[in-house]
């Protein structure tokens, strides 16, 4: 079902608020950007081959109590070497995201709570759905 016009100028106007106020939640939370990091592709792939090799010398040996520990630890190998080997790319001095920042501590306003001196997108939007329900007509 096609936006209308009004809708897609909405929604264009959020996605300009949400990048401009938001924009290391649109950094965090956007997809992959950047380029794949090939060396921990290759790592990653190598280490499941060598996962797989394991594997197979654990088929071979069939002695009870060393073939399925070795099998085990091979099976162990070739996913950390998948896991490894899609990965995404991290970038190089990204603060680790925490908690404990300013719109955590209650009784602050913060960008989480919509603290912002001009009021802040979901309040317009709340503004908005409030005159929609009483009937009022304007949007």
């Amino acid at each position: 079902m096609p936006l209308s016009e009004q809708e897609q100028r909405l929604l264009e106007e959020m996605e300009r608020s949400l990048y401009n106020n938001d924009s290391d939640f649109v950094a965090t939370v956007g997809g992959r950007h950047g380029r794949p990091n090939y060396t921990m592709v290759v790592v990653g792939v190598l280490a499941a081959l060598v996962g797989i090799a394991v594997i197979v010398t654990g088929v071979i040996i069939r002695q009870p109590p060393i073939g399925p520990l070795v099998g085990v630890v091979g099976f162990v190998i070739l996913v950390a070497g998948a896991l490894f080997a899609i990965a995404p790319p991290r970038r190089r001095g990204a603060p680790a995201p925490t908690s404990a920042g300013p719109a955590s501590r209650p009784g602050r306003p913060g960008p989480a709570s919509g603290g912002n001196a001009g009021g802040g997108m979901m309040d317009r939007l709340n503004e908005r759905w409030e005159r929609r329900q009483d009937g009022d007509g304007r949007q």
